[in-house]
């Protein structure tokens, strides 16, 4: 038998109907389309409404789509994993509500949290699981409901996200040139200040006098996180390249975290990589957190190749961050 390596065999997404526009969002706070155009690049996003609808309801739909566009048979699938930083709850997890609804009946599940850099470090965890054998297929779901633990009053930070997931297949190859060549990944610790939702947790637990305050919802200090958040992903792709050895030409695309079209922008020239190799449909979902990796390669899967070489970023809260290096396999 040869080494076993892990490669994605399908990808699927959800986003909900409702569009929260930039025109309808310029009647609820001071706000333009050009001034949100202009400043991070979206034109729309997706918004969850329904009673009881949470991140586990747009999980379950892309897994769904995912099993229904691969044909795997579901009895086959030996794990789940939903990253996301709006669970449906404390507990139980996200990903056990989810398996529940698809029917796995030989599956475990578990819930990752790593803020925008979710899905990457979860992707890491299935390669791990796929290459010492002992699981074949894995489901791994990135996704969030950002819509739940924004203010919409704050200008600042309602323009900036939507909701929505996406979701891979995973499964083991022993083919070479192809699936997950390498990862660098890290957590500088010092994001807290930055970028946090201070209620909600056990060391300031939910109440009535702090559930309607600021501190209740998501915070954003923008300028701070841009600043890091462009070093930190330029950094990391420039990091993996060299330990690959390629250069710009060498890559077929740039698979970014979809937070700001600037920092997109700048990350690209700094790596001397052009726009057309950079994925981006921001446009159209802004930053739905967990999910905006692979609804990106939803949207563009017929564009990618076999053995393109394609370079995963992301940047979230804490700070973590990175970058991996993948030869896509079909």
């Amino acid at each position: 038998m040869g080494k076993l390596n892990a490669i994605i065999t399908g990808v699927a997404g959800y986003v909900p109907d409702y569009v929260l526009t930039n025109e309808e969002l310029s009647r609820m706070v001071d706000t333009s389309d050009e001034w949100i155009m202009t400043r991070v690049g979206i034109k729309e996003r997706h918004i969850l409404k329904g009673e009881g609808l949470g991140t586990s309801f747009m999980a379950t739909k892309a897994a769904e789509l995912l099993l229904q566009k691969t044909g795997v048979d579901p009895d086959t699938i030996d794990a789940l994993i939903v990253t996301t930083t709006t669970p449906d709850y404390k507990f139980p997890s996200t990903a056990s509500l989810v398996l529940g609804r698809l029917g796995l009946k030989n599956a475990f599940a578990f819930d990752f949290s790593a803020a925008c850099c979710g899905f990457l470090y979860s992707f890491d965890v299935a390669t791990q699981m796929i290459r010492t054998g002992r699981c074949r297929k894995i489901i791994v779901i990135g996704g969030d409901k950002m819509s739940s633990m924004i203010d919409y009053t704050d200008r600042q930070t309602c323009v900036l996200f939507g909701d929505g997931a996406g979701a891979v297949l995973v499964e083991g190859t022993e083919e070479e040139g192809v699936g997950v060549q390498d990862a660098y990944f890290r957590t500088d610790g010092i994001g807290y200040p930055y970028l946090h939702m201070e209620v909600g947790g056990s060391v300031n637990p939910p109440t009535k006098e702090n559930a309607q305050t600021p501190a209740a919802y998501l915070y954003q200090e923008g300028r701070t996180v841009y600043r890091y958040a462009v070093t930190a992903m330029s950094d990391d792709v420039l990091e993996i390249m060299r330990r690959n050895n390629l250069k710009a030409d060498d890559v077929q695309w740039v698979v970014p975290h979809e937070a700001n079209l600037r920092i997109i922008e700048t990350v690209a020239k700094r790596a001397d990589i052009p726009m057309d190799k950079v994925v981006v449909n921001i446009e159209r979902y802004g930053n739905t957190s967990a999910g905006t990796i692979p609804l990106a390669l939803w949207d563009f899967e017929k564009r990618l190749k076999k053995g393109d070489n394609i370079v995963f970023t992301a940047f979230g809260a804490g700070f973590v961050h990175g970058a991996s290096f993948y030869k896509w396999a079909y």
